[in-house]
Formats: structure tokens, sequence, C-alpha cells
């Protein structure tokens, strides 16, 4: 069979390339395997993890919502409901978002079934050839299993299985201090597991500013979640009915158990199998293939996105954007690429951690100077009417020109705040930008301009809706 473009891999990237191919009427084969269409977004990752978070989220506030004469406590949920709820609802929005889009797609042919390539334009897949001008990979990744001797033996959890178990571990030992290992903590501490994470850094989820990193340690530690820094896992092993880790920390070795182990030490992108060195693609060391800014990789007719590659984000929003600049690129010869520093992340943990363009540590590596505030949400009003001050607001500009550089946020609905400063730093606004606008008061965005007028002035002075 011959065709104008061969996409590998359903989930959000693949299938984003598909919808653009199928506009610009160009014949596509989109081939998927392994995890349903949607990939890990839809299946396995963003829709059942935030459902699950949500959920918890539910049942903290009823506990401590901070209201004086409400008592909302819950003695009792069920677990098993909670997940079932969440799996249906994956189930709906799968058919929705991806079945039914599939048949409104006429130039695109689907197969079901793994990809291999026999060469640089033709890919076997269910004993079939496929022959094709343009190919795009996406097809994703998977958990990464870290060389603990015995952790097969013993058994563990990723974050395909922590969605799915029915049966609540009572004890959880979450290994890892990335996006995955902080919200799966926090989501079954509140479903009333006790947590124990076993980080191997200094800190959790370094990439991140200090001081926000710092406030969301002291709020997981409030939540009875025992976070174990500078400690390596060596061993694992089953004695009496428990699973136990044999750990080093600062030299000393010590055993922990739990009911189950959850592994959340990152993921590896899935090009094993799809013989991408007979295709001649280039992959580095962590298995990623290489791709240049317009998403080629060494082989210029063969395009990659999301997961699979060795971009600096990989995020659905990315890996779908990405797929639709992929078959643009590959059907049009267009030169589309994403700027990475205006493209925001979201750890969904409670409070939230969102984060847009460079660091503190970024602008002092290559200035030497820090032009940079940080602001708690104890001066925004609407964190004291919803009983959440507990967040904080970094923001950094160019010194010289007042552009906001960057932006850092804890707190509530950061996922939702952070798009503002997405939107300012897309439009190369300043801080004097910022201060002349007008927030609705009383709003979390408020806080946003006071971090601009922080620059200028002591905030602590100053009155509501200045």
């Amino acid at each position: 069979m011959k065709f104008d473009l061969c996409v590998i891999g359903g989930g959000a990237g693949g299938f984003a390339a598909a919808i653009r191919a199928n506009e610009l009427k160009a014949k596509t084969v989109l081939i998927n395997t392994g995890l349903p269409m949607g990939g890990t977004c839809m299946n396995v990752g963003c829709v059942p993890s935030k459902t699950l978070i949500h959920a918890a989220d539910v049942l903290h506030r009823t506990r401590h919502h901070g209201i004086p004469g409400i008592d909302l406590k819950i003695k009792r949920f069920n677990f098993r409901k909670v997940i079932e709820d969440e799996l249906s609802l994956v189930a709906k929005l799968r058919v929705e978002k991806y079945s039914k889009v599939l048949t409104h797609l006429e130039y695109v042919h689907f197969i079901d079934g793994k990809g291999r390539f026999n060469g640089p334009n033709e890919l076997e897949v269910n004993g079939k050839k496929i022959i094709s001008g343009k190919f795009i990979i996406a097809c994703g990744s998977t958990a990464t299993i870290p060389p603990i001797e015995g952790i097969h033996d013993v058994g563990f959890l990723t974050h395909v299985e922590a969605l799915k178990i029915v049966q609540q571990p009572k004890e959880l030992i979450v290994i890892g201090a990335g996006p995955l290992a902080l919200e799966f903590s926090q989501l079954y501490s509140r479903f009333a597991s006790k947590v124990i994470m076993l980080v191997r850094k200094s800190s959790i989820f370094t990439r991140a500013e200090k001081e926000l990193i710092d406030r969301l340690i002291q709020i997981f530690t409030e939540e009875r979640i025992d976070i174990r820094t500078n400690t390596e896992v060596k061993r694992a092993f089953n004695a009496n009915g428990k699973k136990h880790l044999i750990c080093v920390k600062n030299g000393k070795e010590e055993t922990i158990s739990a009911d189950e182990i959850l592994l959340a030490t990152g993921k590896t992108p899935n090009t094993q199998g799809i013989r991408a060195d007979v295709a001649g693609v280039k992959i580095d060391e962590r298995q990623a293939i290489v791709v240049n800014q317009f998403l080629q990789t060494s082989q210029k007719h063969i395009y990659a996105v999301g997961d699979v590659t060795n971009l600096p984000l990989r995020l659905e929003t990315t890996a779908g954007h990405e797929g639709t600049l992929a078959a643009e690129n590959a059907l049009n010869g267009a030169k589309n690429f994403i700027d990475y520093n205006t493209v925001p992340y979201t750890i969904f943990t409670d409070p939230q951690l969102a984060s847009i363009g460079i660091t503190e540590s970024d602008q002092m590596r290559e200035t030497g100077v820090c032009a940079c505030k940080t602001v708690s949400f104890s001066e925004v009003s609407k964190a004291h009417i919803m009983r959440r001050t507990e967040g904080l607001i970094k923001m950094i500009i160019d010194p010289n020109t007042k552009k906001i550089l960057g932006v850092h946020i804890l707190s509530p609905n950061a996922g939702e705040l952070i798009a503002e400063a997405m939107a300012l730093m897309k439009g190369d606004q300043t801080i004097d930008d910022v201060i002349h606008a007008l927030p609705i008061f009383p709003t979390m965005s408020e806080a946003l301009k006071i971090a601009a007028l922080a620059f200028y002035k002591d905030i602590s002075k100053l009155s509501c809706c200045i």
C-alpha cells in the first residue's frame, strides 16, 4: 500500500498529525498499537490522573476548607467506585474524542498493529508493507523501570496500574521526585494511604524554583507525606505479606516496607522495536529520536513528535501541536516550529505548581544578576477569601527592558493563572504593561499585577485594588 504520509502512533501527537493531514487531503495511514487510541494522555495519563486528583481534592476540601461554622467531615468513601468512575470517564472521552473523530477522517486509513521500518521509505505492519513519501513517528514512551535488584520478583506499580487498582494500598512507597511521583503521592495520601516518597536527590523536582519547592515540601509534610531525600534504593524483597526495600542514606542502610511500590522515575521513549536504525533515524543515549527545530529526524522525510523525541518539553499540549506542525512541514514543506520558552507546564499537586520561561538560576548563569521578585499569596485578597494563602508567585524580568522573562506559581489553579503569564510573555509585555492593566477584584489573577508592582514598591503597604 502506498501513502503520502504514514503516522506511527495514535496518541496526542499522532492523532493531531492525522487530523491535519486529512485537512490537507493527503492520503494517510495511521498505525497504532499498545495503548488504545488517545495514547498516554487519554488512557493512562492526563485525563485519568487529573480525574482522581480532583476526587482527592474534593475529599480533602471537605475536611480542610478552613471556614468556621461549616462541618463537612466525611468519615467514609468508596475507593473502588472512585476508580470505576475514573475509568468510565476515560472510556467515554476516548470514544468521543478519538474513535468518533477517526470515522470522519476520510483521507486517513487506520491500522491496528505495530509498525517496523524495512528501510527509509518502507514500513511493515501485520505482515503488510507500507510505502510512504513522508513519515511521522509519534509512538510515545513507557515508564522507566530503575535497576533495583529483585524489583521484578517483588512486583510494583507504574502510573498505568496506579490508575486502575481497585484495592487501595494502606501503605505506599513512591520512588521518584518528578511530576508523577508528586501527583500520585498526594492523591493517594488524601485517600488515606500512608505514603513514603524515596528521592535520590537532595530535593524534589529540582528544576523548579527553590522557594516554591520548599513551600510545597512543607505542605506535603503537613499532609503527613514522608519525603526521604538523598536515598538510594538498592534491593527489593517480599516477606511477611509486605514488600520491602533496602535503601542507603548518608552511608547507612535501612529497610522500608509497604503494601505497594509505585515506580515514578521517568519515562523511556518507545523506540525499541520500530527498527529506527534500519530507516537511518538517529537515536540518542536516552533512546529518544533526535530532531531539529522543524521536527525532522536525521532522515529529512521522517519527522518525530512528542515523548519519543529529545525535545525540551514532553507534554500533551506540545505533542498535539508538534503533530500538527510536523504534518504541515512534511506535506507542505513548511518550516513551522515551537518556541518552548513560551510554553508553560503544570504539576497538578494541590496547590498546583506552574511555570513558564526562565528561572532565577538561568538568569544568574547567563547574566550574573537576578531581576526577580517572589510574592506570597497572602498579599492577594482572593486567596484570603478562599483560605488559600499558602502559595507563592515569582516573576523574572529583563532589568533593562522590564520585559517578563519567567513566571513561576504555586497556588490553587496555578495551571489557569500561568495561561495569563503565557499571553504576557508571547506579547513581549513588560511589568509596566501589567501594572497598568486592570484585573478583576477579587481574583487570584491579581497576583501577576502584585508581583509586577513588587519591583517598584513595598506591596505590604499597598491597599486593595491599587
